[in-house]
């Protein structure tokens, strides 16, 4: 077996690892630079007078910083290679619903949406009983909007058969 120094090899001479941390850090280092290149609409403001893009840069920020942490400590992480596929299913049907849920979410608005996302998840994916499912969609949903749209006074996508 050699040791010799090569593209694929580490400065000691073993060949690199791919790991899962190494993985889910690009994610977010990609992404989180991604959607801050696509943010420059909202204003940043200042720190005596922040404006509304602030917050979320600052948390891209803070996502980017942590995303490149997570990849410099990958080598605690367990290779790539012994990721099991067995819930791969799973998780793309959350991202399928996440995403048919992004997409009517301003064409339905809020509350539709996010109770049919909710009960969606719930009685369908997790195969929970269809009462707690309605139980639990309607009060986060209702909780939510309460929260965002009446507390915090940030406007949230009506609906529109409802004025």
């Amino acid at each position: 077996m050699s040791l010799k120094a090569g593209p694929d090899r580490g400065r000691s001479g073993q060949r690199m690892i791919l790991r899962r941390d190494h993985v889910a850090g690009g994610v977010f280092v990609v992404g989180g630079a991604l959607v801050f290149a696509m943010s420059g609409e909202l204003p940043f403001g200042t720190l005596a007078s922040p404006g509304a893009g602030m917050m979320p840069k600052l948390v891209l920020i803070l996502l980017i910083g942590f995303g490149a942490v997570l990849m410099l400590r990958a080598g605690e992480s367990p290779p790539l290679a012994d990721l099991p596929w067995t819930d791969f299913v799973h998780a793309a049907t959350i991202v399928a619903a996440a995403t048919v849920a992004i997409g009517t979410y301003t064409v339905i608005g809020f509350i539709p949406s996010m109770f049919l996302l909710l009960f969606a998840l719930i009685c369908i994916v997790e195969r929970r009983s269809v009462w707690r499912a309605l139980a639990v969609s309607i009060c986060v949903t209702v909780g939510s909007y309460y929260l965002f749209n009446t507390l915090l006074k940030s406007p949230l996508p009506g609906m529109p058969f409802w004025p």
